[in-house]
């Protein structure tokens, strides 16, 4: 069964840059070609947001229209089927609760696209 581990995270300043990583596992090989793998945030009493997505079969990155160009999604070369987040010029409205998710049947910004999510990564941004 398929399974994502998120790490990095964790108190940054405003303005400063921060670099989370997602690490997928357990999914049968005729899938592992087809994954796409996202990032997702939430923050208590609001909706989960789609941040970024990468899917491993078209090479493809979608984001978050609103998230301005601070996020970059890539895929970690050093490690198969892991993926990094870049947010660059982190504000506190960056403050939330970052959450991996991997699935093989598409690619989107929509959380059906997902059949496996992580426990998720606290980022906290003060001024």
């Amino acid at each position: 069964r398929g399974r994502v581990v998120e790490s990095g995270g964790g108190a940054a300043q405003a303005g400063g840059s921060l670099r989370l990583s997602c690490r997928a596992s357990g999914f049968a090989a005729r899938d592992a070609a087809y994954l796409c793998m996202g990032w997702f945030r939430q923050t208590p009493g609001k909706e989960r947001e789609g941040v970024a997505a990468f899917s491993y079969d078209t090479g493809l990155s979608f984001y978050a229209d609103s998230l301005n160009g601070r996020f970059t999604i890539s895929p970690d070369n050093g490690a198969q089927k892991s993926i990094a987040l870049q947010i660059d010029n982190l504000q506190e409205d960056d403050t939330a609760m970052y959450i991996c998710a991997a699935g093989a049947h598409g690619c989107s910004l929509s959380p059906s696209t997902f059949s496996a999510w992580g426990q998720g990564t606290q980022v906290t941004v003060s001024s």
